[in-house]
C-alpha cells in the first residue's frame, strides 16, 4: 500500500483522542485557555454531564477577530513561538491541538472580544473541518465557547462514557483542582442550570483557607498544617495533614509543580517515604502541595495531557521533597501547634509551674536489648527504678488551671489519674487529655532507637557465604556507582563482572532477611528514583517491633511522677502525636466538649 497523506478532518479526530476523553477533558483545556488569557473568573456551564452541553465562559484578555480561525487550526498558539521559550514554558497550554482537536469531535461555537474592539466576534464549526467566516456578535470582553453533542460524530467514542452523574463527577473534581491551584481566580459551576460550585477569589490566607474547606472539606484544614520550605531554588509550599488524618484512597492528594497539576510517581514515592513511620498501614496521606522551580530544570512537553512531568534532575527534586515533608512531620508533637491565623506549625509555649523542674534522659548508648529507653528500666523492673531515671523536683501539690487562668501549662499538662492502667489523664490549660500510655510510649522509645541507631552507625554483619547476584548492566552500574551508600547502610556489595555482584554483608538488624531480595529492591528504587529509604525502612521495622516491646505495657500501674515524666518526654520527642503504626497517642476534651456532655450553660 502506498503511502499518503491523511485528511485534516481525521488527523484532528485522532489527535481528540489523546487529549479528549471525556466532557471533563474538555473542560480542562478550555479552562487552561481560560486562565492562559488572564481570566480573573471562569463560569462553566453543562447538560447532561457536559454530553449534551459545555460552556466556558471567561472575562480574559479575549481573542482578537483575526485570530479566530485560526485558533481553531492545528498547532497555531499565541503561548510559544521558539524552542527557547518551549524550553521555559509557564502557560498551561502551549500546543495548539485542544481547540481544533474538540471542534473535530462537536459543534463548537466560540465568541470572544478584545478590549479595544467595540462588540464581540463569532466563529461556528460543525464538526466537518469547516469554519463559518467571523460575524458580530454581542459579548463583553473576554470569551465563550460552547461544545455541543460531544462525540456526536464518532459513536465509538460515545459508547465509553459513562453516566451523567459519573461525568459530572469528573468535571466536579476537575474544576475542584484548578481551584486548588489558583486562589486568585473566580470559579462558578453549574450542572443542568442548578449551581454546584460557587468559589469566589481568594487573596488572604483566611480567604485561601475558606475554600480549601469548602473544597476538601473543614477537618482537612482543622487537621493540616501549612509548610514553606525553601532550598537551592526549589520552593515547597502548601497543607500537609497530619498522619492521623490519613485515608484509605488517594484522593485527597494534590500536588501542583509551577501551578500545574501533576501525577507523578517520583513526587508520590518522596511524599510516601516521608511519611513511612507514621502512617497506619494501608493508609494514605493527605496534603496540597505547590513546587515551584526554574521552569528550565521541568519538562512539561512529554504528555499530551500534561499530566507528567518530567524532571531534570528528578534525585535533587525527590531528596528536596522527602527532607521538607520528613522534617515537618517530625515536629507532629504536642509541644508544637498549629497557629491557625496563618496554618503554620509553631512551637508551644512551655514555661512550667513554679518549683517543677523537668529534664530529660540521656539516650541509650546501645541497642543490646528493648528497653524502655526514656525510662531506662525493663518493664519487669520495679517502679523505683522506673522513677530514679528522672530528675524530677514536684511539690506537693501543683495549682489546678481555672478557667481563664493565666498561668501557662505545659502542651499536655499534668497528670491527674490512670484509667485502667491503659490512659493517663491529664489537665491541661484547655481541659482535658487522654494519653494512651503504650503508644505514646512506644513512639518515644522508637525516636530513641533510631537517635541511638544513627549516632551508633549501622554495624554489618559478614555473611558466611557471600551471595552472587546476577543483575542486569544497569543495575550492576548503579551498585558500584553508589557503594558508598551501601558501605554506609551496612551491605557490602562488589562488582565482578558486567552483570554480576556479589553480597558479603548486610546489617546487623536485617541478618534474617532475605538479603537477595532487599538488594534488588534496592537497585530497582534506584533505578526508578534516583536513591532509596528502602534499607533505612527496614531497619526501622525491626527498631519498631523492639520499641512496641518495650514500652510500658496495659494494665502498668504508674505513679504522678512516673506519668508526668512521660508526658514531658511526648512534648520532646518528634513524631509523638502518633504510635510507630500511624494510631494516634493522645486526644484533647476541651471545656466547651465538657460543658455540651454535661448540658452546662443551655
Amino acid at each position: 500500500m502506498r503511502i499518503h497523506a491523511l485528511p485534516i478532518q481525521l488527523v484532528n479526530q485522532i489527535a481528540a483522542g489523546e487529549v479528549v476523553e471525556r466532557p471533563a477533558s474538555v473542560i480542562k483545556e478550555l479552562l487552561e485557555n481560560s486562565l492562559d488569557a488572564g481570566a480573573s473568573r471562569v463560569d462553566v456551564d453543562v447538560d447532561q454531564g457536559g454530553v449534551k452541553l459545555i460552556r466556558v465562559r471567561d472575562n480574559g484578555r479575549g481573542i482578537h477577530r483575526e485570530d479566530l480561525i485560526l485558533a481553531l487550526s492545528r498547532h497555531a498558539t499565541s503561548k510559544i513561538a521558539s524552542l527557547e521559550e518551549l524550553e521555559t514554558v509557564v502557560s498551561m497550554g502551549f500546543r495548539g491541538e485542544a481547540l481544533p482537536s474538540i471542534a473535530s469531535v462537536s459543534r463548537l461555537q466560540l465568541v470572544s472580544r478584545c478590549a479595544a474592539d467595540d462588540n464581540g466576534w463569532l466563529v461556528v464549526s460543525e464538526g466537518s473541518g469547516e469554519m463559518s467566516p467571523p460575524i458580530a456578535a454581542p459579548h463583553p470582553v473576554g470569551t465563550t465557547i460552547e461544545v455541543r453533542d460531544l462525540f456526536f460524530n464518532t459513536p465509538a467514542r460515545r459508547k465509553f462514557l459513562r453516566t451523567d452523574k459519573t461525568e459530572l463527577g469528573h468535571i466536579d473534581l476537575l474544576v475542584k483542582r484548578l481551584a486548588l491551584s489558583r486562589f486568585d481566580v473566580a470559579f462558578h459551576l453549574r450542572s443542568n442550570r442548578r449551581e454546584t460550585v460557587t468559589l469566589p477569589s481568594a487573596l488572604s490566607q483566611p480567604e485561601k483557607e475558606r475554600r480549601l474547606a469548602e473544597l476538601l472539606g473543614p477537618a482537612f484544614l482543622e487537621q493540616s498544617f501549612y509548610l514553606r520550605d525553601e532550598s537551592a531554588g526549589l520552593i515547597l509550599t502548601g497543607w500537609v495533614a497530619h498522619p492521623t488524618f490519613s485515608r484509605s484512597q488517594t484522593d485527597m492528594q494534590y500536588f501542583y509543580v509551577n501551578g500545574r497539576s501533576v501525577r507523578d510517581k517520583l513526587v508520590t514515592h518522596a511524599v510516601r517515604q516521608a511519611y513511612r513511620d507514621v502512617l497506619f498501614h494501608g493508609r494514605h496521606p493527605a496534603y496540597v502541595l505547590y513546587l515551584e522551580l526554574d521552569p528550565r530544570l521541568v519538562d512539561v512537553n512529554v504528555h499530551p495531557t500534561k499530566h507528567e512531568v518530567r524532571f531534570r534532575d528528578g534525585r535533587s527534586v525527590h531528596d528536596f521533597l522527602f527532607r521538607s515533608l520528613h522534617a515537618a512531620l517530625a515536629e507532629s508533637s504536642p509541644g508544637f501547634r498549629v497557629n491557625r491565623s496563618t496554618g503554620e506549625m509553631v512551637a508551644a509555649t512551655e514555661p512550667l509551674a513554679t518549683g517543677v523542674r523537668l529534664t530529660s534522659t540521656a539516650a541509650p548508648n546501645t541497642l543490646a536489648s528493648p528497653q524502655q529507653t526514656p525510662f531506662q528500666f525493663h518493664v519487669r523492673e520495679q517502679r523505683s527504678g522506673y522513677r530514679a531515671g528522672f530528675d524530677l523536683q514536684r511539690p506537693a501539690a501543683y495549682p489546678a488551671a481555672k478557667r481563664g487562668d493565666s498561668e501557662t501549662t505545659p502542651p499536655l499538662g499534668y497528670a491527674l489519674a490512670q484509667l485502667k492502667g491503659i490512659y493517663i489523664l491529664a489537665e491541661n490549660e484547655c481541659g482535658l487529655v487522654l494519653v494512651d500510655m503504650h503508644a505514646a510510649h512506644e513512639r518515644i522509645t522508637y525516636e530513641r532507637l533510631k537517635k541511638s541507631m544513627a549516632d551508633a552507625q549501622v554495624r554489618s554483619q559478614p555473611l558466611l557465604v557471600p551471595l552472587a547476584v546476577a543483575v542486569s548492566r544497569r543495575e550492576a552500574d548503579l551498585a558500584e556507582t553508589h557503594a558508598d551508600l551501601f558501605n554506609r547502610l551496612g551491605m557490602a556489595v562488589d562488582r565482578i563482572g558486567d552483570e554480576n555482584l556479589v553480597l558479603r554483608a548486610v546489617p546487623v538488624l536485617l541478618q534474617e532477611t532475605n538479603a537477595e531480595r532487599l538488594l534488588r529492591d534496592l537497585l530497582a528504587d534506584l533505578v526508578v528514583f534516583g536513591s532509596s529509604g528502602r534499607l533505612e525502612s527496614e531497619i526501622d521495622k525491626v527498631l519498631a517491633t523492639m520499641a512496641c516491646h518495650g514500652s510500658v505495657r496495659a494494665n502498668r500501674r504508674l505513679s504522678l511522677e512516673e506519668m508526668n515524666a512521660l508526658l514531658r518526654d511526648m512534648e520532646r520527642t518528634e513524631r509523638s502525636d502518633q504510635c510507630n503504626h500511624g494510631r494516634p497517642t493522645w486526644r484533647q476534651l476541651a471545656l466547651d466538649d465538657l460543658d455540651k456532655l454535661f448540658m452546662r450553660g443551655q
